[in-house]
């Protein structure tokens, strides 16, 4: 290892660890389950609670160098692995067995769109529009019901508000956007229904020339799926609509 290396002292513990390797592993497996399979109330884990919780139960299991455990020593414990209990990650259950089909369907139209894109000339408009739809329901509505108070710099150098509020409801925000030109179709509705959806394709509809074909990429919500909405579908400017569902696939 050389002269230098050789001059230096190999890490070494001055003494003994008086955590032991089973009683880091009976940590992880507890850190590794739910706190409510333990009879807490909570969701996920603290390293405080789980500190408590070592002490309390981890000489019960014979493993007495943890009645004096602390957050610093969870943490330790935990950052070895490494195991973050206190953390919460989302991901997609995959239920439907033709998933990975449909997926790949959706993502070659957004490859055929990029292709779409690098051919067309400026302002041209394709044979062929795809818009992605999607909706934000449950937005919710509230009004200041005092003057923001603007920075002063005598006083503040922040705006200053009033933490009370007015609620006025929710509301729901339907969007189009145009995968080619960037352009916004919006609409703000009391409620999200198959009524509101099919303004929304009406919407769309009249924004474009007509005999265009309009590929639409959206989710499954029953409002996009609806008898009434394919009833609308079914009429004349049915003709110029596709449907591509990230879940089902209708033309």
């Amino acid at each position: 290892m050389g002269i230098e290396e050789g001059l230096k002292d190999k890490y070494h513990r001055p003494k003994q660890p008086v955590i032991t390797e089973e009683a880091k592993a009976w940590v992880i497996s507890i850190a590794c389950q739910k706190p409510k399979d333990f009879g807490y109330a909570a969701e996920v884990w603290t390293r405080k609670a789980l500190a408590e919780h070592a002490k309390k139960y981890g000489p019960e299991s014979g493993h007495d160098c943890l009645k004096k455990a602390c957050k610093a020593t969870i943490q330790r414990i935990l950052s070895e692995h490494p195991i973050r209990p206190h953390k919460v990650a989302y991901y997609l259950e995959r239920r439907d067995p033709d998933f990975d089909r449909k997926m790949e369907e959706v993502l070659c139209v957004y490859k055929e769109v990029n292709l779409q894109n690098e051919t067309l000339e400026s302002g041209e408009v394709p044979s062929v529009i795809t818009v992605s739809v999607d909706e934000k329901p449950g937005v919710q509505a509230i009004q200041n019901i005092a003057p923001d108070i603007l920075p002063d710099p005598e006083k503040q150098s922040r705006i200053m508000r009033d933490y009370e509020y007015k609620r006025l409801g929710t509301l729901s925000i339907l969007a189009a956007l145009d995968l080619h030109s960037g352009h916004v179709i919006a609409q703000v509705h009391d409620r999200h229904r198959s009524s509101e959806f099919i303004s929304l394709l009406k919407e769309i509809a009249d924004y474009y020339p007509a005999g265009s074909t309009i590929r639409i990429i959206l989710d499954n919500h029953s409002a996009h799926i609806s008898k009434e909405t394919m009833k609308y579908l079914a009429g004349s400017p049915g003709d110029s609509f596709m449907f591509i569902l990230l879940n089902t696939v209708r033309g």
